[in-house]
């Protein structure tokens, strides 16, 4: 059976430490050998979990080569795709997948596993938060304990707050600067066919059926802020 690996951590400092995706190769390594299954390719994305398969970059392309080769999708846990029940169905819909903790689960074992998993998160939601407000209450009746958890438990959601702005403004970059990649051929195709203003080089891109990042048509003052971007001398 032809699968497609895929791998995932939530950060991109987990990606570049290994950390989580050592054990999800021996994962899936293990169940490969044991069930003979021939790995074809592997794609490895660095995103939150609540953020849908399908609109992460590398597990779209991984999506898309197992429908082209009629290949299996394999993860090394079913919360490597998705935490939501919703999502899983949805995949169930779109491809076939295995998970290497458990490879001999059928589709509907791993439905019935992923409502299982997405209803014990609720309770487990419900139970800190009824946690919380009995700390909350008695911090505010004196309890000096209580009132030092609470202070400690708001400076470090400040903190992480912090690390997942970073984090997004991080991942926004990022995708500008990949988008930016992807035009810098069509910028040089343009200067080397003689486009040599601003203005001609937008109408160039624009009648060659290129958009901006937002996917508008190009004007002289989006041009010049992509050969910027892309360090190009223009003209």
């Amino acid at each position: 059976m032809k699968v497609v690996a895929y791998y995932r951590v939530s950060t991109e400092r987990q990606g570049r430490s290994g950390l989580g995706l050592d054990a999800q190769r021996e994962y899936i390594q293990a169940a490969a050998e044991a069930e003979g299954w021939d790995v074809i390719a592997s794609f490895e994305d660095h995103a939150s979990g609540t953020i849908s398969p399908a609109q992460r970059r590398e597990c779209a392309k991984a999506l898309e080569l197992c429908r082209r080769e009629n290949a299996v999708l394999v993860v090394a846990k079913l919360d490597r795709l998705s935490r939501d029940v919703a999502d899983i169905a949805a995949l169930m819909k779109a491809v076939n997948f295995k998970v290497a903790t458990m490879p001999q689960a059928e589709q509907f074992q791993l439905h019935i596993y992923a409502a299982l998993a997405e209803q014990e998160r609720t309770f487990i939601s419900q139970r800190t938060k009824a946690a919380l407000a009995s700390l909350k209450k008695r911090a505010v009746s004196g309890d000096t304990e209580a009132q030092g958890k609470v202070e400690r438990r708001s400076a470090g959601r400040v903190a992480g707050q912090a690390l997942g702005q970073i984090a997004a403004v991080e991942a926004v970059k990022a995708k500008a600067d990949r988008w930016a990649e992807s035009m810098a051929a069509p910028i040089k195709a343009g200067m080397y066919d003689g486009c040599r203003t601003l203005a001609a080089m937008a109408e160039r891109l624009n009648g060659a059926g290129h958009r901006t990042a937002r996917g508008k048509e190009f004007n002289p003052m989006q041009v010049k802020r992509l050969v910027e971007r892309l360090g190009i001398t223009f003209p």
